[in-house]
């Protein structure tokens, strides 16, 4: 688990320094809006079906955008997901069955990468309305329910924005978000469960739990950067 930590702390501080130095920058600082969409759990109920049993997702998102090419990311999410091991293909011990559905909130933080300088104007500097983007950072989820627990993750994921218009961004995203513990799927704490469901000790990259979301978002620019060089 500290490896994973510790490389994405390295993505971001290298992210952080590749985009301090440029200078080409988007007519707004920041955007706001929100999302919708699905989300799907995979784990030891579903071991390789990538959107089963999709639960509705919402949410909110905040970037600021750093430049054309860089953005910072906030976002909270609800959500719900569902797994059954009757249809996981997997064998567990004694024959055991589970099944579980359960909601989530996450909270994150993000960087994001646009692969192509992103906006509606300066066309001279060869920007464009449309760009796919890549993104990584930090988060945590809390799972409802009776058996409560609350763990971290790491979002891994690509999308698509586009300039409908001046300050009115549409996007399309699709993430993974791996989570450091194995009670995701877990809605109670006594009888059979998928925390351990082999009754072997996990390591930290055995029995983990993810899940993903597939989102639309619609964002509105706010707030005119002021270039600090015309006002010395």
């Amino acid at each position: 688990m500290k490896k994973e930590f510790q490389t994405s702390a390295l993505i971001l501080i290298f992210a952080s320094f590749l985009l301090s130095g440029s200078a080409n920058a988007q007519e707004h600082i920041y955007e706001a809006g929100g999302f919708i969409g699905t989300s799907s759990y995979m784990g030891d109920a579903n071991k390789e079906a990538l959107f089963k049993s999709p639960g509705m997702a919402i949410g909110g998102i905040f970037r600021k955008n750093i430049n054309f090419r860089w953005a910072w990311k906030g976002n909270l999410a609800l959500g719900k997901v569902s797994g059954d091991t009757q249809s996981s293909g997997n064998a567990f011990p004694d024959g055991a069955q589970v099944s579980f559905s359960r909601s989530f909130v996450e909270m994150g933080a993000q960087i994001e990468f646009n692969f192509f300088s992103y906006s509606d104007k300066y066309n001279y500097l060869g920007t464009r309305r449309l760009t796919p983007y890549i993104f990584t950072g930090l988060g945590a989820t809390l799972a409802t329910g009776s058996n409560a627990n609350v763990c971290m993750n790491i979002p891994l994921g690509m999308g698509m924005k586009y300039k409908l218009k001046n300050r009115l961004n549409l996007g399309f995203e699709f993430s993974m978000r791996k989570l450091f513990g194995d009670s995701f799927d877990v809605m109670n704490k006594d009888g059979f469960s998928l925390n351990n469901p082999y009754g072997i000790e996990s390591s930290t990259f055995k029995n983990k739990d993810w899940y993903s979301m597939t989102m639309v978002t619609l964002t509105w620019d706010f707030g005119i950067r002021i270039d600090r060089s015309c006002h010395k």
